[in-house]
């Protein structure tokens, strides 16, 4: 349930208004503030994987940060780098970078499920130490997304390469829609010029036509 109120809100809302790189970033500080409380929970109360006794208060907020943790990752490392990759490729490229990005997916996914048993048989006491270790890459991700993920958001296809070039990285977005910008102004200016109209269709993303308003 928590998954599906949050990927409604995330698909109607979240997406569009916060931007890609926001929320990456917020759903991996988010995520691993959960992690490093269940974790040092689990530390602190020595906890049984065994035990059937009832929760004790600890054990229930330890619950609730594992629901807070899904609230965090489900708008955010669930879903965002699938627009990303929707948005990034061209169409001489895009086949092989979805099928890429989904194998990376399933790969990791496989290693995940293959080796969590044994991580929490050997790391730390009651298995706490995989939580700090997920934790830890949560952190490490948030400077991967804000030094080398450029927001790219309204960004057309076209400018993908300017995007990732444009420096420093966390202003790229703004660097190439500013650019944008004063080119269509100086393309309005130099058709105003010329005795051009400018008409501007919109359907998905912008086209302009030219036509001359003289006899000629």
């Amino acid at each position: 349930m928590v998954k599906t109120v949050f990927t409604i809100v995330w698909i109607l809302v979240l997406i569009d208004h916060l931007g890609r790189r926001k929320l990456l970033m917020i759903g991996a500080i988010g995520g691993s503030v959960c992690m490093w409380i269940i974790g040092g929970y689990i530390l602190h109360a020595g906890v049984d994987p065994n035990s059937t006794a009832p929760l004790s208060s600890g054990g229930i907020a330890a619950v609730f940060f594992f629901y807070l943790w899904t609230v965090f990752y489900t708008p955010s490392w669930n879903g965002t780098p699938w627009v990303i990759n929707s948005e990034i490729f061209d169409n001489n490229t895009r086949g092989l970078g979805q099928a890429s990005a989904a194998a990376s997916n399933w790969f990791w996914n496989f290693l995940i499920s293959r080796f969590t048993s044994t991580m929490f048989d050997t790391m730390g006491p009651s298995g706490c130490g995989v939580y700090f270790f997920f934790a830890s890459m949560m952190i490490l991700s948030v400077f991967f997304v804000f030094f080398l993920i450029p927001e790219t958001k309204s960004i057309p296809l076209e400018s993908m390469d300017r995007l990732f070039a444009a420096k420093p990285i966390w202003r790229a977005n703004q660097i190439i829609l500013d650019e944008d910008r004063a080119r269509e102004e100086e393309f309005r200016h130099d058709a105003d010029g010329a005795g051009l109209d400018i008409t501007k269709e919109k359907a998905g993303t912008h086209t302009e036509t030219a036509v001359r308003t003289d006899s000629s």
